[in-house]
């Protein structure tokens, strides 16, 4: 047990980096911005005003609180590990080397899925920009097969998407519906990677600028189209209020919204190009995240100013949106936002692609993923295979998934990053202050968190005393889950409460840690659902490959049979077997199209407990307990099967 939580000790000596240090305070200043502000201002603003209306502002707000806190937080850590590895070193040197493998997986949602929606975003501004000069591309050659497939059966009101799906050539019995922009995009950018940090960080920091230009006309422009009663509309009692759908309303954006702020955490994978990182990268995080949100305050102000909140529903080019002819009327505006929302993403797009190989890189280098990952090419000083991998690992999925649930999946694991990230702060022991670095501020959360926690409670009771009698009412069919979430979240903090008090904890990162607790509640089963799985997944490949090949793993080769890894390995089988029979239920077999994508994810897990469990009774006697696990994956295989043959039809 003590190996699975075993920390790497980090002096700056493990190895001599040979990536090329290039990147100072302002280039750090300008990945940020490219980062932050990009499909969440420019796409999923709109979708997260239609549900909270106005008062989402305050959501953005309570993301601004939770990221600004673990900025503080993933700035000390940049100044004690100037590292490439974001989260997932800091993990490896506070938590011990199962949690950071944990964080290095979830990272992979954050850049590699998260570009998957970035890059379905860029697809439709670019593909809405070439059709206003006259050009366009046939509809189903410009979106998902499963977005396009679930639109026709939804009887949707998109007729795009519906044409998509009826005009789709067919193709060896399959309709012939890929996103054919979202791959040219994502092919170019991961070839921009791949040539070298200088030409990323020149071609970056023209498009931020460019970028940061029209954001700032857009706002002065709109703001002369405001009109007060826009921000506090009619709710379906007939009340006017600044949150129409109520706070549970509010909170259901969380997913949107929290995407808006992915990014700033990303600038930690970039220390080893980065002059001085111990005192730069805290610098520009810090920096590129105030000004993102004062982006964010003031265009959300003049979005749900200019229009009402119920008309963004649906609507994916928010900014654009608001000049159009049946609004404020400014065709010029709306084609100069147009062009501007494909230079922001693709600026979001640059960054995250950047990112991933580099998590990869420093996984490789630490013996939990193959050495071929710590590659570096000889000409280009970049990580070439983790960068073509990640490639390949945003490509794909863009040919079966869709914007929704990658939106999802990619916040619930940025945001269990920053948990960890904070959390790991709070065991790291103080250090000696040095001249020159980023030192946290050391402030006692003894009596100063209890009373800001209750305090906060005791406020929140008499501004919103509805919801706390209605707490304990798990079982409502719209707010129940949610208030499941808040009685979790008020036991994990009153757990907190007591440890800061035994253990004078560190304010920053205890309210860092709590507010991304916070962010959390608003995530769905769905989404826990999705996470577990992935969760599960990684920890398969860890027990069958990273723990074995570690470099902190005794250089002694152990030939006895582990039976306890044994066990957690088919455990971990047969709770993904549960998990899947559970949404089988709730899907009542095979209705519902995210069950093609379980039946990927649940099928490749049990052939991967087969090899493994295969490979061990090929050398070492078992008991017939142990014998008789083996066979559960084999018999769920085939029920599987089954079920597929049984529901072809729909399929088909």
């Amino acid at each position: 047990m003590n190996q699975l939580f075993r920390r790497k000790h980090y002096t700056g000596k493990e190895h001599k980096s040979e990536l090329i240090r290039a990147l100072g305070t302002w280039d750090i200043v300008f990945f940020g911005l490219a980062a932050i502000i990009g499909a969440g201002s420019f796409s999923s603003l709109g979708e997260a005003i239609f549900r909270g209306g106005p008062g989402v502002i305050s959501l953005y707000i309570i993301c601004a609180i939770a990221c600004a806190f673990t900025a503080m937080s993933y700035a000390e850590f940049a100044s004690r590990i100037p590292t490439a590895g974001s989260a997932y070193t800091y993990a490896y040197a506070s938590f011990g080397e199962l949690i950071a493998w944990i964080i290095g997986w979830a990272l992979i949602m954050e850049y590699s899925f998260g570009n998957i929606y970035v890059a379905f975003s860029w697809s439709d501004y670019f593909t809405s920009f070439i059709e206003r000069l006259g050009f366009g591309i046939p509809d189903y050659l410009s979106t998902s097969y499963t977005e396009a497939k679930k639109a026709f059966m939804a009887g949707s009101q998109n007729q795009e998407l519906v044409n998509a799906w009826k005009s789709a050539p067919i193709i060896a019995g399959i309709k012939f519906i890929v996103d054919i922009p979202a791959l040219i995009i994502n092919a170019l950018i991961t070839w921009l990677v791949y040539i070298g940090i200088k030409e990323s960080r020149n071609f970056n920091n023209l498009l931020v600028i460019l970028k940061l230009a029209v954001i700032f006309l857009i706002i002065a422009v709109g703001i002369f189209y405001i009109n007060s009663e826009n921000w506090v509309p009619t709710n379906n009692e007939g009340v006017k209020s600044f949150m129409p759908n109520g706070f549970t309303g509010v909170m259901s954006a969380v997913a949107g919204v929290f995407f808006a702020y992915i990014g700033f955490d990303a600038l930690s994978v970039l220390s080893e190009e980065t002059k001085n990182p111990e005192k730069t990268l805290p610098k520009g995080m810090i920096i590129s995240l105030v000004l993102s949100t004062a982006i964010y305050i003031v265009l959300t102000l003049v979005l749900t100013g200019i229009v009402d909140y119920r008309k963004f529903e649906g609507i994916g080019d928010p900014l654009s949106f608001i000049f159009a002819a049946q609004n404020a009327n400014i065709p010029w505006m709306e084609f100069v936002v147009s062009v501007t929302a494909i230079v922001a993403i693709t600026t979001v797009l640059l960054v995250f692609q950047m990112g991933q190989p580099r998590i990869w890189m420093s996984m490789s280098r630490d013996g939990l993923m193959p050495k071929k990952f710590a590659e570096i090419h000889p000409k280009y000083k970049t990580p070439s295979f983790a960068t073509i991998i990640t490639g390949v690992a945003v490509g794909l999925p863009i040919l079966f998934t869709d914007k929704t649930f990658i939106l999802d999946f990619t916040s619930i694991g940025t945001i269990f990053a920053f948990v960890l990230v904070n959390g790991g702060i709070l065991l790291m022991p103080q250090k000696e202050k040095l001249k020159g670095r980023f030192h946290l501020p050391y402030i006692n959360a003894k009596y100063i968190f209890p009373i800001l926690f209750i305090g906060g409670l005791v406020g929140f009771y008499f501004w919103q005393p509805e919801f706390f009698h209605n707490l304990w009412n798990i079982t409502d069919e719209h707010e129940g889950e949610f208030r499941l979430s808040i009685i979790i979240f008020l036991i994990i903090n009153l757990a907190l409460v007591v440890l800061s008090y035994l253990k004078n904890l560190s304010l920053i990162p205890l309210l860092g840690l709590t507010s991304c607790l916070y962010l959390l509640t608003g995530m769905t089963h769905n989404n826990w659902f999705w996470f577990g799985l992935w969760f599960l997944c990684g920890l398969l490949i860890y027990f069958m490959y990273g723990k074995k090949h570690s470099n902190l793993t005794n250089k002694i080769k152990e030939f006895s049979f582990n039976r306890i890894e044994f066990f957690i390995n088919q455990t971990v089988i047969a709770l993904i077997i549960l998990l899947f029979n559970n949404k089988l239920n709730s899907l009542q077999l095979l209705k519902n199209d995210d069950i093609h994508i379980l039946i990927f994810f649940y099928m490749f897990m049990c052939l991967l407990s087969i090899i493994n469990s295969i490979g061990r009774l090929n050398n070492l006697k078992l008991s017939k307990l142990y014998s008789i696990l083996i066979l559960i994956p084999i018999i769920n295989i085939i029920f599987i099967l089954f079920l597929t043959f049984k529901k072809s039809n729909y399929l088909k």
